[in-house]
């Protein structure tokens, strides 16, 4: 439960005090950590788990260390441990360890790789599959190889043509980005707002991209506009490639600075204590303009923000995140 709510620190407290230990104990701590992007506590978790005799690895243990090696970027690692599971633990490989492989090798730049496990895999593969590997096209601006998996997986969900349009936004197609737009409406799929949650004072406040109903929305936009102050001296500049629409670049700020989880930082900054975590869950996964700004909030306004997006845990302080940039 800790974990699931982003309190690593709480969940290590409850694991350390266990005066006896099962594999569903270091299964949920080394699941938590590679969840909150812990990756190498979670593989030194593991091999301490490996050195308890009176424990056996099973599969979920494995969907937990493939998790830290994808999450974390250790490509080897992550390969020892994937040819390895059957082989040393007799543990036989499922659709979870296909995902996170597939995951770590598309994130770390082996596209044809990763598209050729899920050719070898011997059962079908699910669409959380196949977006593992459509988000490792969008980060390495992979088009052609996007289009493939667009048209295999018979995408009927608003965030896989969303992604295809942006990776067309973010390299300049923009006749792809109407050609989505066309297939969306014909398909009759929405797109689905970005939402942030926030809990504040014991009250739960959810922020939609752009919406303005919020009773503290001037607070929040005045606040908006002073971090942007502050943040411009940092040098920052806003990532407006992945924008999607064809507009200008002060209109693509102006939209990006509505972004729901802003307006959920901005509203932690003025609505609760001035050192407690700001604790954020989103529906969407994290845009780099998004990212790059909790990242700076932490170091200049000296809060720890904790964001849970569609994926995994984001844990920002002093200007840095648990996932190392690499989500």
């Amino acid at each position: 439960m800790y974990a699931k709510c982003g309190a690593v620190e709480l969940a290590l407290n409850v694991f350390t005090s266990l005066r006896a230990r099962n594999t569903c104990t270091w299964n949920a701590l080394i699941n938590g950590l590679a969840m909150n992007g812990y990756s190498a506590k979670a593989l030194d978790m593991f091999r301490q788990m490996e050195l308890d005799r009176t424990v056996v690895p099973d599969k979920v243990t494995f969907v937990g260390v493939l998790l830290a090696c994808s999450h974390g970027g250790f490509v080897d690692a992550g390969k020892e441990h994937f040819y390895m599971t059957s082989k040393k633990y007799g543990v036989g490989l499922i659709l979870e360890h296909y995902a996170c492989m597939v995951d770590l090798l598309a994130r770390s730049g082996h596209l044809q790789e990763a598209h050729r496990l899920i050719s070898e895999m011997p059962m079908k593969p699910d669409v959380v599959v196949w977006r593992a590997l459509l988000g490792g096209c969008r980060l390495h601006k992979n088009v052609k190889m996007a289009e493939t998996v667009i048209a295999e997986m018979e995408a009927t969900c608003s965030g896989d043509h969303v992604l295809l349009s942006n990776l067309y936004a973010a390299v300049g197609r923009w006749n792809g980005v109407e050609d989505v737009r066309r297939t969306m409406r014909s398909k009759r799929i929405e797109k689905i707002p970005g939402c942030s949650s926030v809990e504040m004072n014991g009250c739960i406040h959810e922020f939609i991209s752009g919406d303005k109903s919020h009773p503290s929305y001037d607070d929040i936009h005045a606040k908006l506009s002073e971090i942007g102050g502050r943040m411009q001296q940092q040098g920052y500049v806003r990532e407006t490639t992945e924008v999607f629409y064809d507009i200008e670049d002060e209109e693509k700020e102006h939209a990006l600075g509505h972004h729901s989880e802003k307006l959920a930082i901005a509203f932690g900054l003025i609505g609760g204590p001035p050192d407690a975590t700001i604790r954020i869950v989103k529906n969407l996964r994290f845009c780099m303009d998004c990212h790059k700004f909790a990242k700076l909030v932490s170091k200049i306004y000296h809060r720890e923000i904790v964001v849970r997006d569609r994926a995994r845990f984001h844990h920002f302080r002093g200007g840095t995140c648990s996932c190392n940039d690499f989500w």
